[in-house]
């Protein structure tokens, strides 16, 4: 299954094991969908719709996965705490921020009922805020998009919804439209 192409350059097999949350467990870590048949789907319409383009004008050799699928098993590495440092792993919003696409609990229940299918990337030659002018001058069908900082990943998803949510966070890592309201405008016009 890690072979399946999701769009012109990324397979599932990046998608699912780019995290260092991953990488420092991989052993330990079942990185797949267990809903292939639904979160599939969702991780190509990701690729093709959003990532593709975006790797086409900015090149494949400046594009950076950070964070791609959550499968139940990174997830729960992700809420543990490193036993070195004391600090968790990562940062998990399953119900969210779309990283588990259509994965669904032990209830039979989607982790988010949104839908759809998240990512974070950098692309090493631009700084985020650039990009983020790029993906709004280009109308990319976005669902929500992240903004951390202007030297810090990018959060994009892809869901039916296509809100076109932008959001930048305080420092406390609380969200926020504050900062952004170009962004936000331009979102709404485009």
């Amino acid at each position: 299954m890690k072979e399946v192409s999701l769009g012109k350059y990324l397979t599932l097999e990046d998608f699912c094991t780019c995290t260092q949350t991953y990488q420092k467990y991989a052993s330990k870590i079942y990185p797949f969908p267990q809903n292939p048949e639904e979160t599939l789907p969702a991780l190509q319409k990701l690729n093709q719709l959003i990532l593709d383009p975006i790797i086409d004008y900015f090149g494949v050799h400046n594009f950076r996965l950070t964070y791609g699928f959550c499968s139940k098993h990174l997830k729960r590495y992700l809420d543990k705490k490193d036993p070195e440092t004391g600090h968790k792993n990562g940062r998990v919003a399953p119900e969210l921020d779309q990283h588990m696409a259509h994965e669904m609990n032990k209830n039979g229940k989607y982790y988010c009922k949104r839908l759809g299918a998240a990512c974070d990337f950098l692309i090493v030659s631009s700084g985020s805020d650039r990009v983020i002018d790029w993906i709004l001058s280009q109308k990319l069908p976005f669902d929500s998009l992240y903004f951390y900082g202007v030297d810090k990943p990018i959060h994009i998803s892809y869901g039916f919804q296509h809100k076109r949510d932008i959001r930048t966070f305080t420092a406390s890592g609380q969200p926020t439209q504050k900062g952004i309201e170009h962004w936000i405008q331009l979102a709404k016009e485009l």
